[in-house]
């Protein structure tokens, strides 16, 4: 499984059912939470996104609607009894705030807690099957955009050829890095013969919250899935850029220049109830664009 599911698409103000920024990137065993805004633990109680299953959780930056959740959600998941370690990735000021909320209620976390601070652009981390990158974006304060890339082996086995030449499972993995297969009688097997080029590994950018920023375009190419706010329509071009985001066109241009595969957009003023009109913009610049509404699961 390679699946993100929306938990909120509003921006500062919860309005109309939808609530502040956060989302869930479900790989196989393990769950990535991006940004934490108030709500977010009854939305993934909601939306059945196991707890027990976030390993790490990314936070942009310091606007209390992408991380105002988050205490009561490592408060909970305490209580709850966790006891596997939990990784946050998030601007180095973070960890005090937390400390400080930890210390004036005489609390500790009763799980490993391991706090990653994000100060320049690059890989952040590395599981066995995803690597995680960072790149800034421009939004007033210290923001961050971030890659979710699958990490697959070079090769792919064809398991009836393997079968029919005996080849031994624990071998697989040399294989998959391209080794011919020698067999007892000395008889090289071709590793084209065994296995397949793997497909091209799947991407997921997450563009924080931003003014229109083509200097992300090299960070974000050709992602088969990407994030970006709209958090006003286009005849709002100038109070988007006062108060550093983005309308729905430039949000567009952005992925039409790097070249994604589909564009998902959220991040939406509280001042409009009905969202049509962002549908409609981006769509006439992006097609392949839709609405990041709550509850949305879009298997990449």
């Amino acid at each position: 499984m390679f699946a993100l599911t929306i938990l909120g698409c509003n921006s500062a103000i919860a309005a109309y059912g939808r609530n502040p920024t956060a989302q869930a990137l479900q790989v196989l065993d393990e769950t990535f939470l991006i940004d934490c805004g108030e709500g977010t633990q009854m939305q993934l109680a909601r939306y059945k996104v196991k707890w027990s299953k976030i390993s790490r959780i990314f936070i942009s930056h310091l606007h209390g609607d992408h991380y105002f959740g988050l205490p009561g959600l490592l408060s909970t998941m305490g209580l709850l009894g966790r006891s596997q370690d939990l990784h946050l990735y998030a601007p180095p000021e973070l960890e005090d705030i937390l400390q400080m909320q930890l210390d004036v209620t005489s609390a500790t976390l009763p799980y490993p807690f391991y706090f990653h601070p994000i100060t320049k652009p690059g890989v952040i981390c590395n599981t066995q099957h995803i690597q995680v990158n960072t790149f800034p974006v421009v939004h007033g304060i210290p923001c961050w955009g971030f890659t979710f890339k699958e990490i697959r082996n070079p090769r792919r086995i064809i398991s009836e050829r393997v079968k029919a030449y005996e080849v031994p499972s624990d071998f697989y993995s040399e294989l998959q890095h391209g080794k011919d297969f020698v067999n007892a009688k000395g008889t090289i097997i071709p590793n084209n013969e065994l296995t397949d080029a793997a497909p091209r590994p799947r991407t997921y950018a997450y563009c924080a919250d931003t003014i229109y920023n083509e200097a992300m375009i090299p960070y974000i190419q050709h992602a088969d899935l990407l994030y970006h706010e709209t958090t006003y329509p286009a005849e709002q071009a100038e109070l988007a850029a006062k108060r550093f985001h983005s309308t729905t066109n430039q949000a567009a241009n952005i992925a039409q220049l790097s070249k994604a595969k589909k564009l998902i957009i959220g991040h939406f003023s509280s001042r409009y109830e009905k969202l049509d009109i962002f549908l409609k913009e981006a769509s006439a610049i992006f097609p392949d664009t839709e609405l990041a509404m709550e509850g949305t699961c879009y298997a990449l």
